[in-house]
Parts: structure tokens; sequence; C-alpha cells
């Protein structure tokens, strides 16, 4: 079984900033992570290898010190890891961002199962994984919470959804993305620290991929971010406080009253 999963780096959330101007996240002089959702996908994948054997590899877009996140995964138990960096890809929305990925996955081949999380804390779209199953013609279970049966050629799981869950059975390759309550992620190893430090990270450029330039980084992004605002609040709030019975009935008559103008 060879597993390939998605990751991104995000900024911490405590210290997430937007750059206004631009539209676009602040990365520079912040503190990064890897986006939570994908540390799921990349426990599942490790699981299933340790379960019914296998290789599992990470791959990431963006800047050079992404591979920090990369050697997190290796850390954690993942065989090999490749990273997509080039200032061609900048500005890619998620479009742009989940072909670029899908010629990777094309480049390295030979792959089982591609895990994805659910989606990145940074845009909250839930599209990346999605678009890969598209562009590389997959069968796709999205918002799985948990694995009931996988084989070589062959995955049972529930899918997450609002009324419940739904079992889904898909022939592999497939592409999957996860949710938090599939399972939870371990912490990266002594030993896979040390490991970690002495594997070289491949990174592909976009002739590495063979890429349509047209269709990467902000040329090849048709979403455009028009402007950026933090909403103003115009309501005021107002606390009803009674003693007495009156009182009580007087002040909920009024919010009611407000309720009807609302």
């Amino acid at each position: 079984m060879r597993i390939i999963v998605c990751i991104k780096q995000v900024p911490d959330p405590e210290e997430a900033k937007m750059d206004t101007d631009k539209g676009t996240v602040v990365r520079e002089g912040v503190s990064l992570i890897i986006n939570p959702f994908d540390l799921y996908a990349v426990e599942e994948a490790l699981r299933i290898k340790e379960k019914i054997g296998g290789e599992v590899i990470t791959i990431s877009m963006g800047p050079p010190q992404t591979i920090e996140a990369l050697k997190e995964t290796i850390a954690m138990g993942v065989d090999s890891a490749y990273l997509i960096s080039d200032r061609a890809f900048a500005g890619a929305d998620t479009l742009a961002t989940s072909y670029t990925l899908s010629q990777a996955v094309k480049k390295i081949g030979g792959y089982n199962l591609l895990i994805c999380g659910k989606q990145a804390i940074d845009g909250d779209t839930a599209q990346t994984g999605p678009g890969i199953a598209a562009h590389l013609d997959l069968p796709q279970i999205t918002f799985v919470r948990k694995i009931e049966e996988i084989r070589e050629d062959y995955i049972r799981a529930e899918r997450l959804t609002e009324e419940g869950y739904q079992v889904i059975e898909s022939p592999l390759p497939a592409l999957i993305t996860v949710v938090k309550e599939i399972n939870e992620p371990r912490l990266p190893t002594l030993r896979g620290k040390l490991r970690a430090k002495k594997v070289e990270i491949s990174t592909f450029t976009p002739d590495d991929i063979a890429v349509d330039k047209t269709k990467i980084g902000l040329d090849g992004s048709p979403t455009q971010v028009v402007e950026i605002f933090t909403p103003k609040i115009k309501k005021e709030g107002k606390i009803f406080t009674a003693e007495e019975q009156d009182a009580f009935f007087t002040g909920v008559s009024e919010l009611m009253k407000k309720k009807s103008v609302i």
C-alpha cells in the first residue's frame, strides 16, 4: 500500500494576520504549524501502514521553510517527503493549488491512496482535496470519520454528514479527506526527530512536474480577493434585570418588541 498525504503549513491561529492591500495571509514573521486537519491525515496513513504494510509519502506546496513541516511528518513516521516550491507557485488559489499538487502526485506515481485533511484553517474552503481528485480523475470520499476496511484495491469508509454518516465503498486508487473524529495524531518521537534531521527533502519546480504555467500561481487563479475588512459591530446590547415579577414581565415585553422589529 502506497499512500500520499498532502499537507500545508499555515500560520499559527494566535498570530495570524492578513495583508489587506494584497488580500493574502501574512506568512512572514509569524509562527507556522502544520494544518491541524492534515495531522489527522498523516496519522491515518501511518495507521494503515502499520496495519497492512506499505509506504507513506507527504507532499506540500509552499516556500522553502515548508521543509520544516515535512520533516515533522518524517519524525512522526513518514517514509519520505517532497516539497513543491518556486516563486511561480505564489498566490495560488484552490484551483491552481489542486492542479499543482495533482501534477506532483503524477510525478511520484504508483500510489493506492491519497489523503488530505478536510480543509485548511487559513482558508476553510475544503476545496483542495476534491480538486486534486478531479484533476486526477479519481473517485473521492470526503469528510471520512472512520475507515472500516481497506485493501490495495478497495476501501470502505464512514463519511460524516450533517444528519449522521454514510458508508461508502470505492475502488482504489482514490482520494479521501478526513475529519478530526477519525483518530488522535501521535507526537514525533526522539528517534524520528533524529532521522528527520538526516533526511533530504526533494524539491519540485514547475519544470520538474511538467505543469502548464498558465494554470499555476496567481496567474492561474480565477479567484481574486477584492477587499478584506473587519466587520463593525453596530448593535448595542442591553441587560434586563428584574427583582420583582412585574418588572420581569415588562422587560420580556420590551425584548419581544425589539425581536419583532428585527
